[in-house]
């Protein structure tokens, strides 16, 4: 069977009524099997799929209709402007973490000589992001997962950015008594038995990535309380956390001594990023 381009799209958007952008999921999909622009889906509507084309079009949608993440179903993700590739190994990079970028990017030094560290680093995103605009950096990137590093490793070569170094680690359990200028992490903090968890692109996503004890806070607690031992003195730890877990992080952060500790709101409003410097 084949069809045109326009009457896929129209056929597709009905086939995704769960789905908060059925119209641009159905688009992105299509441009994914084809290897083509938006713009080339909207000038050439009448265009013909071949049945090879159409076949691949329909597997497609049938694992969304399951909210099977779009991600996941084309490999790649962007993320602050970089194209990262992201496999069912690796969390999915959500545009609110670009907040994190940002506030590390705005402690770091102006002539670039820092020592940044990113835990838990997954596909990648928030080094490679951060060494994408302090190329004098040098950024060392840890994950406890093989299969989350070789993607990472992926990425980095892919982007030429090549002065991020990886490190196979649970934390900072293989990087001995170095020290950084600035350590961040976007760590699991979803409570172990969140509804949400079970719900949409999450379903589907590492639950290493996600899931951080009975209220979140676990590795987060972890983060805090160890990596005091791991920044250089006026050092800065930068952590993402969930929209109604900042008071929490607040207190764990004052609790072992930070000063200057404050949070960030995300686009939607929410509390989504929290800083404290090292005394």
């Amino acid at each position: 069977m084949s069809s045109s381009l326009h009457t896929a799209l129209t056929e597709a958007t009905l086939q995704l009524p769960n789905s908060d952008s059925p119209r641009l999921d159905a688009e992105v999909l299509l441009m994914n099997v084809l290897g083509v622009t938006r713009s080339y889906l909207l000038t050439w509507p009448e265009k013909m799929l071949t049945a090879n084309q159409y076949a691949q079009f329909q597997a497609l949608l049938a694992r969304r209709t399951q909210d099977e993440p779009i991600a996941y179903l084309t490999g790649h993700k962007e993320f602050w402007s970089l194209e990262l590739q992201v496999t069912e190994n690796t969390f999915i990079p959500r545009p609110e973490t670009e907040l994190l970028v940002e506030q590390a990017l705005a402690r770091l030094p102006i002539d670039g000589e820092a020592l940044v560290i990113d835990l838990g680093t997954g596909s990648g995103a928030i080094a490679l992001a951060i060494a994408a605009e302090q190329p004098q950096c040098r950024v060392l990137a840890t994950d406890k997962s093989t299969a989350a590093l070789k993607v990472a490793q992926a990425n980095a070569q892919r982007l030429g950015l090549h002065q991020v170094e990886f490190s196979q680690s649970d934390w900072w359990a293989a990087l001995g008594e170095i020290k950084a200028t600035l350590i961040v992490s976007n760590p699991p903090y979803v409570a172990v038995n969140d509804p949400h968890l079970s719900q949409g692109d999450v379903q589907y996503e590492p639950r290493s990535a996600l899931v951080a004890g009975v209220d979140g806070l676990a590795d987060i607690g972890q983060l805090i309380a160890q990596s005091v031992f791991h920044l250089v003195a006026e050092g800065w730890l930068l952590l993402e956390h969930g929209y109604n877990q900042a008071a929490g992080v607040q207190a764990l952060f004052e609790q072992y001594g930070y000063k200057a500790v404050k949070t960030y709101n995300d686009l939607a409003g929410l509390p989504r990023v929290t800083v404290g410097q090292k005394p």
